[in-house]
């Protein structure tokens, strides 16, 4: 197997501006058309992979989008799959600038599927208020499926567990480099098996216990023991998703 390399699979920096190009341009669309807003980064932020810190430069972007509460409860209020009505509203609004591209609701999602090769999940969402009308960090979005139904998520609190835990206090950048690195392996060699990038990210942050790149002035010590590769595998072998993680990892 290689080896974990530190601050390896960086994202050029043309690919992070044609990125942050496109997010803008949908998020202007969705806000014009739901919120009435010329805005290109209001109530919009990346999530999944990117917006964890853990993406290559092949991860697809993950954007939610923040729709008024008031949408939310006209499209529960509809009779039949309200969920699926609300994707193809977002849809139009993205299809509308950008009409010669491949846009389409998938599930959860509103896909952007770029010609380039470049695709973006759009998850449109709102805020889950509280019996006193306060917000605690959770969203509720559509999902399409049996009927359509409503789920939650709490991306930045997610997103903060992930960068404390690769802080310098604790795995000092270990945690993010991993995940970076299953996901090469997974891309260049294994593309065709079904692991999600929130999957290599939970086990990696569950797997890594104390691990850390050596901090300034810091010695590696001869009592160590097995390497943090071994102690990783180690860990994959007790999984539930070690049939899965071993074909990854070969």
């Amino acid at each position: 197997m290689n080896t974990v390399t530190k601050n390896n699979h960086p994202i050029d920096s043309d690919t992070r501006s044609l990125i942050s190009t496109r997010y803008k341009t949908i998020t202007k669309a969705v806000n014009g058309d739901f919120w009435g807003s010329n805005s290109e980064t209001a109530h919009s932020r990346y999530v999944g992979s990117y917006g964890r810190g853990t993406a290559i430069n092949v991860s697809d972007l993950d954007v939610l989008i923040e729709l008024p509460n008031g949408e939310y409860n006209h499209f529960t209020s509809l009779t039949g799959n309200g969920p699926s009505r609300l994707l193809q509203a977002v849809k139009k609004a993205i299809q509308d600038t950008y009409p010669r591209t491949d846009v389409r609701g998938d599930g959860q999602v509103v896909v952007v599927q770029f010609s380039d090769g470049m695709k973006f999940e759009i998850l449109p969402a709102f805020r889950k208020l509280d019996i006193w009308g306060e917000w605690d960090g959770t969203y509720i979005y559509p999902n399409t499926n049996m009927g359509g139904n409503w789920l939650s998520t709490s991306p930045k609190a997610e997103q903060e567990a992930m960068a404390a835990k690769n802080s310098p206090l604790q795995s000092n950048g270990l945690l993010f480099d991993t995940c970076k690195h299953i996901r090469s392996v997974r891309a260049e060699y294994f593309s065709s098996y079904h692991l999600s990038g929130i999957l290599i990210d939970s086990f990696v942050f569950s797997a890594i216990g104390g691990w850390h790149w050596l901090r300034e002035g810091e010695q590696r010590s001869e009592n160590d023991g097995v390497s943090f590769e071994q102690s990783l595998f180690d860990a994959y072998e007790r999984s539930a998703s070690w049939n899965i993680l071993k074909k990854i990892a070969q």
